[in-house]
């Protein structure tokens, strides 16, 4: 699994000396950067800290690399809230790369924050205001409107943590595609398993979650135990996923996909009748999406 991350890129208009120095200069960063700046000039392999305008500790960590123009990391560690301070440290990456004479693209990364969920809410839009910022300085010499707590209501969960579960559950769901279609070994049967169960963890714990959430995850552990021949464990999913479905009055192609994961499951275990009318359920269950139901087909063209 991936270690939770945020990605960002934009296109400036102006040269890459002049991006760079807008990312360590304290007399741009504390026009776009909420009255930040560096206390000290940056150096590699060195401790560094940032302080805000009215004097308070913002951020600090480690200079890992400082390779002018083209790239800085740093491990980042937040002081400005006392929540937020005592999770583990987390790693910022800028990476310019010159696109022509007065263009720049600005990549960045705020990863390892996989055990620092409140740090992971707080940046996840934070970095869009300050990018923006620094982007119209740098074309505009104007500064962007301070943030509003309204803007930041709008664009933040009220429950931090639920918004990282969410990410997880998202991270974790689509890695087992790919482990679904990899070879088989005792390695990939535990990688798995072990994505499934993560996935359930996370959407159970996620902002906005629903019934229908619930539901794929169950679907995706009965899915993954039929993988790895466990099938009483599969079926036990996937009676689950029929049950909650049949409890929310979920149908569409929740119910559809239950209903193979039972048959599925009832055929490795020898109740073949059952198999074959649980099938007949699933190639049976309406759904309503014609890009769903293209999916669904597809995915039982090949049989029980």
């Amino acid at each position: 699994m991936a270690v939770a991350r945020h990605q960002y890129r934009i296109y400036i208009k102006a040269p890459i000396a002049q991006v760079w120095n807008a990312v360590i200069d304290p007399a741009f960063t504390q026009r776009y950067f909420h009255g930040t700046s560096f206390d000290a000039p940056p150096a590699a392999a060195q401790p560094y800290r940032t302080s805000l305008g009215s004097g308070g500790a913002a951020v600090d960590g480690i200079i890992e690399v400082l390779e002018p123009p083209h790239r800085l990391v740093m491990t980042w560690h937040v002081l400005f809230d006392a929540a937020m301070s005592v999770e583990p440290p987390s790693r910022v990456e800028w990476t310019l790369t010159e696109e022509g004479e007065h263009l720049t693209r600005l990549d960045l990364v705020h990863g390892d924050l996989a055990r620092s969920p409140l740090t992971w809410a707080n940046v996840q839009h934070g970095w869009v205001w300050i990018l923006d910022g620094m982007k119209t300085l740098l074309e505009t010499g104007g500064d962007l409107p301070v943030p509003t707590a309204a803007t930041s209501d709008d664009t933040q969960s009220v429950d931090p943590a639920a918004d990282w579960h969410r990410a997880q559950g998202i991270e974790t769901n689509n890695a087992m595609w790919d482990l679904l279609d990899a070879e088989p070994s005792a390695e990939r049967d535990e990688e798995l398993l072990r994505h499934a169960y993560a996935s359930a963890y996370h959407w159970q714990r996620a902002a906005r979650r629903g019934p229908e959430n619930e539901i794929r995850a169950s679907y995706m552990l009965s899915k993954a135990h039929w993988k790895v021949g466990l099938a009483e464990r599969a079926l036990h999913y996937a009676d689950r996923c029929l049950a909650m479905c049949s409890e929310h009055g979920v149908a569409d192609f929740d119910l559809a996909y239950g209903h193979e994961m039972r048959a599925r499951s009832l055929k490795v275990l020898g109740r073949h009748a059952e198999a074959v009318a649980e099938w007949q359920r699933a190639l049976d269950t309406a759904v309503a999406d014609p890009e769903d139901k293209a999916i669904v087909d597809a995915d039982l063209a090949g049989g029980l």
